[in-house]
Formats: C-alpha cells, structure tokens, sequence
C-alpha cells in the first residue's frame, strides 16, 4: 500500500501571507495612543478654556483637511458633460 503525501512536500506546501497587524495594534500605535490620552487628560484638566478659544479654529482648518483626504477615491478625474454613456471620460471616441 502506497501512500501519496503530495500536499507535504516543501515545493506545494506554502506559508500563507500573514496579514498586517492594524497601525494602532502595533508597540508604536499603543504608545502614541496613550501619549494622547494623557495630553487629552492635560488639556481638559488645566486649559479648559484656551480649547474652547481654540475650537472655531480646529473646525475651519479640518474643512479642507477632510476635504483632501475623504475625496479619494471618488474619480474626479473626467468632469466633462458631454459623455452619454456615463462613464466620465468625456471627449469623442
């Protein structure tokens, strides 16, 4: 009786790819998560009211922020109007 183990051999048996751990599950993530929280801690503790001063600030300067970097993968590439198929290329074939 023969048997084949053709599934262990080191030429078919390939390691599957790990997958990549999250930047926030990393050494480095954790440290820069706890590094905020204490200066969240301090801010909210002792100056209250130069965030609250601060606050119009931050929102206007996150407009075009979000803007840069929400809008990417849209396809903002082809704004002519004159394409029937819908397809945004624009221009004749």
């Amino acid at each position: 009786m023969t048997h084949e183990h053709t599934h262990h051999t080191p030429e078919t048996h390939k390691p599957e790819p790990q997958a990549r751990l999250p930047w926030y599950r990393t050494w480095t993530g954790l440290a820069c998560l706890g590094v905020l929280a204490v200066g969240a801690v301090y801010l909210s503790l002792y100056h209250v009211t130069h965030v609250l001063d601060a606050l119009p600030l931050v929102l206007l300067l996150l407009c075009p922020l979000m803007h840069l970097f929400m809008h990417g993968g849209h396809g903002h590439g082809g704004h002519g109007g004159d394409d029937a198929d819908g397809s945004g290329k624009g221009g004749s074939p």
